[in-house]
């Protein structure tokens, strides 16, 4: 394993002076959040949030990052330029994840425990709605052009999806059992549910809103990672160690492959060539080659590797290691030509959190702007 801490070894500066690179971690069991400067590999800051956070979301649009606190039902608001907190907003009972739409407007929170799901609007810094939904829903995933939010309800089996500008549930959809993760095509014409109960994937139609296929794939599926361009699906199949690919356009599974010990969390690099994939059994990352259809290799990380997020130049892999309280930061491409190391894809450090880091959010911007 080549554990590298090397003085010098970071990454270009970009020519901003005032440019900033963060990854906020949600610490479950010391109920705050890690910041850590992405140009220095370090935490800079730890910010006090609610009970147990979970989802973490940056705003595209403004230097905000909104935690979901899951014991307190409520999200923090933190100003990514002073790391600090502006504004805490309740919800409703059991929150665990957030989405922002690409607006930056508003925010979506299903709550699970009540239910339906909570409407903030990011500029007043309030609920605007709770719409109602199905039984026990675990996540509400708003579409790239802001327009439709879809929601899997685990506790009864269906998905509701939402018109974004009536706020309201347009259809409910019958789909497998115990949906959770959900995909978006870009062009919202369809979205993909897993459902772990029922080990399937359902595709659905947004235009219609209707179920087009259940897709068998592997034992407890339970994370979705899509191509940014859209035109495959990896599945990530707890139960039976492996990932299914799914074409999008043709509602198929094309293939199933071995990628390690119950793997939680997938995510495809910006250019759609490489899949990276945590296996939480295993204490390891897997890296996948898209293009050659292949394992390259694996890399050994912390205890209970899960959450997974690129820096915005894709260069290093950040992994948040559940059990073990790090976050492991993992060299996917070789360094400038000049540099002293040039070996790709290796663990650069490791990086102490808190107790039970759950999720990465990365927001890179310029200060002041």
């Amino acid at each position: 394993m080549a554990l590298l801490f090397l003085a010098g070894c970071r990454q270009p500066s970009p020519p901003q002076e005032n440019y900033r690179e963060y990854a906020y971690v949600t610490n479950g069991k010391t109920n705050n959040v890690s910041v850590i400067d992405l140009r220095r590999f370090r935490v800079i800051a730890t910010i006090a949030a609610g009970r147990n956070p979970t989802g973490v979301a940056a705003n595209p649009k403004k230097n905000e990052i909104y935690v979901v606190n899951s014991d307190s039902d409520n999200v923090t608001f933190i100003d990514a330029e002073r790391n600090t907190v502006i504004a805490t907003v309740g919800v409703q009972r059991a929150p665990y994840f957030i989405d922002v739409s690409e607006d930056g407007r508003r925010a979506y929170v299903a709550n699970s425990g009540s239910a339906n799901v909570s409407v903030l609007d990011l500029a007043l810094r309030k609920v605007v709605a709770n719409v109602k939904v199905g039984a026990k829903p675990g996540l509400a995933r708003v579409s790239a052009d802001g327009g439709v939010v879809v929601v899997s309800n685990s506790g009864d089996g269906t998905v509701s999806i939402l018109d974004a500008d009536r706020l309201a549930v347009r259809a409910t959809v019958a789909v497998c059992k115990d949906p959770e993760d959900i995909a978006i095509l870009p062009d919202a014409s369809k979205a993909f549910v897993a459902c772990p109960g029922s080990n399937q994937v359902a595709a659905i139609d947004l235009k219609s809103d209707k179920l087009l296929a259940l897709l068998d794939v592997g034992t407890t599926p339970i994370d979705l990672a899509l191509k940014p361009d859209g035109g495959e699906l990896f599945v990530c199949n707890y139960g039976s160690h492996n990932f299914s690919i799914i074409e999008t356009t043709t509602n198929e599974v094309a293939s199933s492959s071995l990628i390690g010990t119950q793997p939680v969390r997938g995510v495809v690099s910006a250019d759609n060539s490489m899949l990276y994939v945590s296996n939480f059994g295993s204490d390891a990352v897997a890296v996948y080659s898209i293009d050659d259809g292949r394992v390259l290799g694996t890399l050994p990380v912390g205890s209970g590797p899960d959450a997974l997020a690129l820096s915005p130049n894709q260069n290093f892999l950040l992994v948040a290691d559940s059990k073990s309280g790090d976050v492991a930061v993992i060299r996917t491409a070789k360094l400038p030509q000049g540099s002293k190391i040039s070996a790709a894809r290796a663990l650069f450090t490791m990086i102490p959190v808190g107790l039970q880091p759950n999720q990465i959010a990365v927001k890179a911007f310029v200060q002041g702007k």
